[in-house]
């Protein structure tokens, strides 16, 4: 996502390809797009520079973003309205602000670059900080608490399912272990005790082995997947027809959700054989991506943070109303 400089060298995950994506539904008149999650707010400057026409709604659960981002869109004045929420609160968002539809959403998934390039929010395993994590840290437990509290069998699972852990078991039981000497509040001493936990033959490969710990603990004190799974259904309700929505995920959980939600709308639902297919039975959505786009190695290049990103571009072609 967004980096620290707002400056020229400011290069937002796969800009252009987003803009372009968006386009065909938000370059008419009067058009509303939504910035799912805002951070330092690059894709919305964007937006709101390319399309002069264009009203913006942008939402972010980070207070500390919101305000950075607030100072560098305020040129654009009431065409951007910055709002403290969670994306999977867009449609209450909307509600509030009279806005029944809009033309185009963006979702740019996972942690923002703030968030990883501020050492004190404790995202990143490179530099000892804080055990934090919290998206929005005027709520919410913290990933020290996590450690500190949850059972083995919780730790174990969310290794294993957010972080898709092989050694989540072991990682757990060393956890418990620890923590009994000396509670966690530090990601040095974490990151640590993962690399020790996993056999030495698997820590040569893969990069750092604390990466999937970290991303497990980040998954679970955001809620991030189960937000996930309301944000996306209730994005495609609020998307006009016409509309479309933009999703860049980081890693394969979050892809594989965008992924079922956007072919689920986009297939039939019709038994098999029918001689004409009814109109509630008839796909809703349109798949403009031909599965996951990945970033070029140009995209790359401006901002290595693209590498692991899948895009998914959808529109919406009927309503849903019909539907059963």
């Amino acid at each position: 996502m967004s980096t620290n400089d707002p400056g020229p060298k400011h290069v937002p995950v796969m800009l252009q390809r987003c803009m372009d994506a968006l386009a065909p539904a938000i370059s008419r008149p009067g058009a509303v797009v939504v910035d799912a999650t805002l951070g330092l707010g690059g894709h919305s400057e964007a937006l709101l520079t390319q399309f002069p026409d264009v009203r913006l709604v942008a939402v972010d659960r980070d207070p500390a973003a919101l305000k950075l981002s607030g100072e560098r869109l305020a040129r654009f004045g009431d065409r951007a309205t910055l709002v403290h929420a969670v994306y999977d609160e867009i449609p209450e968002v909307l509600e509030r602000l009279d806005i029944p539809k809009v033309d185009g959403i963006l979702f740019d998934l996972g942690v923002s670059s703030m968030q990883l390039d501020e050492a004190d929010r404790g995202f990143a395993y490179a530099q000892d900080a804080p055990l934090d994590m919290r998206m929005d840290q005027t709520r919410g437990i913290s990933a020290a608490e996590v450690l500190n509290t949850y059972s083995h069998g919780q730790l174990a699972r969310i290794l294993k399912v957010y972080g898709e852990e092989r050694f989540a078991g072991k990682i757990a039981s060393v956890i418990l272990r620890e923590r009994e000497k000396e509670p966690f509040t530090n990601s040095a001493r974490l990151v640590d005790l993962v690399r020790n936990a996993i056999p030495a033959a698997t820590r040569r490969t893969g990069g750092n082995p604390a990466k999937r710990t970290f991303q497990a603990l980040r998954i679970e004190v955001n809620g991030e997947l189960e937000v996930l799974d309301r944000a996306i259904p209730g994005a495609l309700d609020v998307l006009t027809l016409g509309g479309r929505i933009v999703v860049m995920s980081y890693q394969s959980l979050e892809d594989r959700l965008v992924k079922q939600y956007l072919v689920a709308g986009a297939t039939s639902t019709a038994p098999p054989g029918l001689p004409f297919v009814p109109e509630e039975h008839q796909p809703w959505l349109k798949l403009i991506t031909r599965g996951a786009e990945q970033a070029t190695e140009e995209e790359i290049e401006e901002n290595r943070r693209a590498a692991p990103v899948r895009l998914r571009v959808a529109e919406r072609i009927r309503d849903r109303s019909t539907r059963g």
